[in-house]
């Protein structure tokens, strides 16, 4: 008897299943394993599987576990295998219907309609068949899929006979159906039975010690020898036999890979190709009023590459979607990687860079001596990403639209954290094995331990520890949960279900369940709908502009050359701008003092590992200290632009077309194949580059130099086309900022609320820059930040507790009665169901409502009286007949509340702001002191500081030596800072020790544990 394997459940099935490829496969080829068959629920990791098995010389056949829907509320265990090709297609609508079913089941009518080319084994020892009648359900089955497609299959785990195996055999034999051994494998080892225990806890959400988990019903489902095999089933030898014959009966391999291009819907008459020839001139007349000789010879040589490659849909159907956003005001990118190096992709509107305007390089995105599809990547302002989306989905059908799956594995500190929850270790081991694990990519379990000797000995003290190491290494590396790549859709011309197997995704848009790699592998084509965040940026100042002063920022016309928005670079004011926020780009922006869009993307390209090396040298050269330099004459128009440096991929190609006449075509490859670093490559390369360019009448000594020169910078080269895009982003925030300052600090505030930190930073940066900053207010405040006056105005939506549906009630009561008078107005108007106490306070405690001339002391302590005045005025019952009456009777007095202290009052904003908007008295202190502080949040990580703030926390402790010492949380105006008092000092500053009370501290930074404390050297009480 062969030794075959018809029941794997891998770990690409979401911890239904532990075993990894990587082991099982060499375990199998050393066994002699001759098939061997993946079962899991879904089909995750079936074309990995297909092609590890082969390589191994392993037949691989695919399978699916699925509970077929008898009747209604009752569904029994099958497993399904793919027989041939038509099987393998029918495989994978099985799987996406059962996955796009709320209970993950098949329906009986539909296994009839998907059967063909299948093998249907019912596992009829499952515990779902109990309570049957087998006779019955299979008569139904056999109905459905025929006698010769369907087989009993009975299982005997570790060897245990069913108590009714006799019964079986005669209902099978009565409906003339065989019977096949059934052995399914869930782990490789015996000894793995305890990891796959804990998997199962992870995926159901229980801990080992609870008494409501689910009893373990797969204890033998490892991996078992062929000894082991026989001895289970002995006496039924038969069994084996025909579960062998099953799996060599299906002989279904991976489809072919193709070219599966999406079809766009063309007018009658035309062709893709002439509709995007077409569309190109009619864009191109558009953007550039007359054509000149140079772009049209340019076009209609892109036009003709793209129509001969088959693209010419492709770029139709950016186009319509691209057409769709600008018709609805959805802000996309100037363009993203190679594509912005298409004129063709510039005249449809799907990039806004002019290529020959900036040098760029069509064969770098589309090379016809590289035939791979085309990569358009496509940026949108990230909070109306998803329409495009919606919008695509709806223009070519559901069917034909999906996004790409992707997958969360259980890394070092995942693993570590999943498996000690199931445990049931205490919040404290769970936040010290966070502490002590590492969040790094690549770093293993082991690895992680093996640099932290405070888990080793943690470990070492119990046993149970140790239990918990060798369960979480099992599992580490798994596929936890799926979720939805961030940026890809394909797009079919065929139904998606055709060629890959899908499942519910959000929105109504399918998922794939093969991943990326998968998913291109196969043919389809991959579009990144990506979501970026500086985009929505951009979006929200143009709308805040729109709306105040009716006039739309066209974004193309931002003049490139507009010298305020050159100070901010030259002087490193990058904050909220993209790409060049880093303490590391403001500096290379400071050295190299741009005065030109293109230092500006060059910086762009200049600012990475490697690279940045040159960023001095290119500084000198760029401001005249140092002559650009060339090793060859014919380099100067090549690389005058950067001053002799290469920078971009575009020049190494511009060096290979030149010196050794290569195409461009050619001149990509060459890049791409130097850029690998392969000797032989390298080596290969050298030979083709030096004889083209000592036929191109160079001497082989200026050939070989160019080549080292090229092989240098290949890994340096960054591609020119993404820079000048992406720097387009850039410079229109910077030309916002500059031009726009309280509208961007708005817009760029709206965004970043909730962080305090960097809220606090803004409002201090944007008063910098001249622009003051106005408290919420109840009759002017919309709910994010927005421009009043040439002030920003903090938004309501701002204070904690202020939630969208009140804010919408109060607006709506506002725009109703108009801006209120006083706190009684407010009240009537809103109404006692809105106007509350826990509603109101928050306001209160922020200035909302200071614009009624009342102290906060004074509107907290009339809150009752003003939801009595609502309650009185607009009773709850609804009858409010005398609502307009009663406002000229009834005048309410507001309550005595004393006095409140400047404190209360500070703590109180930064209680419900998370920043103090009134003074800090530090802020005060600084402005009447006669030295000079710094501020907390600049204090930097080294070096001596003097500071002043308020204590607000004081924890004293006693050292080993019974010495007093204490640790001091001090505060300004800018954040908060640990300061270290050690015994010495203690002694000497403890009297300046008083909560709430502000102190002067001079003292030296340290970093430890991450943050940045002060060791105190000397106080002083103010």
């Amino acid at each position: 008897m062969e030794l075959m394997y018809p029941q794997i459940v891998t770990g690409a099935d979401l911890l239904r299943g532990i075993i990894k490829l990587d082991t099982l496969a060499p375990l199998l080829k050393r066994r002699g394993a001759t098939a061997v068959a993946i079962v899991n629920s879904k089909l995750y990791g079936a074309r990995s599987f297909y092609k590890v098995m082969q390589k191994q010389g392993i037949r691989p056949v695919f399978g699916l576990s699925i509970y077929i829907e008898i009747e209604k509320g009752k569904s029994v265990f099958a497993y399904v295998y793919a027989k041939d090709d038509e099987g393998f297609r029918n495989l994978l609508k099985i799987s996406s219907a059962v996955s796009t079913k709320e209970f993950e089941t098949l329906p009986l009518q539909w296994l009839g309609a998907y059967s063909k080319g299948c093998i249907l084994l019912v596992s009829i020892t499952d515990k779902s068949w109990e309570g049957v009648n087998w006779v019955d359900t299979l008569s139904l089955l056999i109905n459905r899929v025929g006698k010769d497609s369907l087989v009993v299959g009975v299982s005997r785990p570790g060897g245990v006979v069913h108590f009714e195996e006799e019964t079986i055999e005669n209902s099978a034999s009565a409906l003339g159906l065989s019977i096949a051994a059934v052995y399914e494998s869930r782990y490789l080892d015996k000894e793995d039975a305890f990891a796959y225990e804990v998997a199962e806890a992870i995926r159901t959400g229980y801990k080992l010690n609870d008494p409501s988990r689910p009893k373990n019903i797969h204890n033998d489902a490892y991996v078992p020898e062929e000894q082991e095999i026989k001895e289970w089933f002995i006496g039924k030898h038969k069994w084996l036999e025909n579960m062998a014959d099953i799996l060599l009966t299906c002989n279904a391999d991976l489809p072919p890979n193709e070219q599966l291009m999406p079809i766009f819907p063309v007018p009658e008459g035309e062709t893709a190709p002439s509709l995007l020839a077409k569309n190109c001139m009619v864009g191109l007349k558009k953007r550039l009023g007359t054509i000149e000789k140079q772009y049209e010879a340019r076009l209609r040589y892109e036009i003709d590459v793209i129509t001969k490659m088959g693209f010419a849909d492709y770029f139709l159907i950016v186009e319509d979607f691209m057409r769709y956003s600008a018709d609805n005001n959805i802000l996309t990118g100037p363009g993203r990687g190679s594509s912005a190096g298409s004129l063709v992709a510039f005249a449809l509107g799907i990039t806004d860079v002019d290529p020959i305007k900036y040098g760029l390089i069509f064969e770098r995105f589309l090379n016809p001596g590289r035939v791979t599809l085309p990569d358009i990547d496509i940026d949108f302002a990230d909070n109306r990403r998803s329409e495009v989306i919606e919008y695509v989905a709806r223009k070519y059908g559901q069917a034909y639209v999906a996004q790409i799956i992707t997958f969360g594995t259980l890394s070092a500190r995942s693993v570590a954290r999943n498996v000690a929850r199931v445990f049931d270790f205490s919040n404290e081991e769970m936040a010290f094995l966070s502490k002590e694990i590492p969040s790094r990519s690549r770093i293993t379990l082991e690895e992680a331990i093996g640099e932290s000797k405070a888990v080793l000995d943690w470990i070492a003290i119990d046993p149970i520890r140790s239990r918990w190491l060798k369960a979480a290494q099992t599992l580490e590396g798994l596929p936890r949960n799926a979720s939805t790549h961030a940026a890809g859709v394909i797009l079919s011309p065929v139904p998606l279900v055709e060629v890959v197997p899908l499942q519910n995704g959000a929105d109504d848009i399918y998922l794939t369940q093969w991943p990326m790699g998968d998913v291109e592998e196969r043919g389809l084509l991959k579009m990144d709908f990506l979501g970026l965040r500086n985009l929505t940026l951009l979006d929200r100042i143009r709308a805040m502009i729109s709306y105040d002063k009716g006039v739309q920022i066209n974004f193309e016309a931002i003049p490139l050359d507009d010298e305020s928005t050159f100070t901010l670079f030259r002087t490193g004011d990058m904050t909220g701008i993209f790409q060049f926020e880093s303490d590391g780009m403001r500096n290379a922006l400071r050295l190299i003092r741009p005065n030109s869009f293109e230092d500006i993307f060059a910086i762009t390209a200049l600012y990475r590992p490697g690279p940045m090396e040159n960023i001095p040298l290119y500084s000198r050269r760029k401001n005249g200290e140092e002559k650009a330099s060339y090793l060859h004459p014919l380099l100067e128009p090549i690389l005058s632009e950067t001053y002799g440096v290469i920078v971009y991929q575009e020049q190494i190609m511009q060096i290979a077309v030149q010196f050794a006449g290569f195409t461009m075509g050619e001149a990509d490859l060459l890049r791409r194949a130097v850029s690998k670093k392969k000797r032989e490559i390298l080596q290969q390369e050298r030979i083709h580059f030096t004889q083209s360019a000592i036929q191109n009448g160079f001497t082989e000594k200026a050939a070989t130099e160019v080549y080292d020169l090229i092989v240098k910078f290949a890994d340096y080269g960054f591609p020119k086309s993404h820079a000048v895009a992406y720097s387009l982003i850039s410079y229109r925030l910077a030309f916002l900022k500059a031009n726009e300052t309280a509208y961007f600090y708005a817009a760029l505030l709206s965004s970043m609320t909730g962080n305090n930190d960097k809220t606090m930073a803004l409002l201090r940066e944007a008063e910098a820059h001249g622009v003051s900053v106005l408290p919420p207010s109840v009759n002017h405040s919309q709910y994010m930040y927005t421009v009043d006056h040439s002030s920003i105005r903090i938004g309501l939506g701002a204070i904690k507790g202020v939630t969208p549906t009140f804010y919408k009630a109060l607006k709506e009561a506002r725009h109703s009665t108009g801006k209120w008078k006083n706190l009684f107005d407010m009240a009537a108007s809103l109404g006692s169901d809105i106007f509350t106490e826990k509603a109101i306070q928050p306001l209160i405690k922020a200035g909302a409502l200071d614009v009624f001339g009342e102290s906060r002391a004074v509107l907290l302590a009339s809150i009752d009286a003003a939801i009595a005045h609502a309650l009185f005025i607009r009773p709850d019952d609804g009858e409010d007949l005398l609502s307009d009456l009663m406002p000229a009777v009834a005048r309410p007095k507001y309550s005595p509340g004393g006095t409140m202290p400047r404190m209360a009052l500070l703590e109180y904003e930064r209680e419900v702001l998370g920043f103090y908007l009134s003074e800090h008295p530090a802020g005060e202190a600084k402005k009447t002191a006669n030295e000079t502080y710094t501020d907390i949040a600049e204090t930097g990580e080294q070096g001596f500081v003097k500071i002043v703030g308020l204590v607000m926390e004081i924890k004293r402790i006693r050292t080993k030596k019974g010495e007093a010492m204490a640790f001091v949380t001090v505060q300004d105006e800018t954040g908060e800072i640990s300061c270290t008092f050690f015994p010495k000092q203690y002694a000497t500053s403890s009297s300046d020790l008083v909560e709430m009370s502000m102190i002067h501290i001079d003292g030296t930074l340290e970093k430890r544990g991450g943050k940045v404390q002060i060791l105190v050297q000397q106080t002083k009480n103010r």
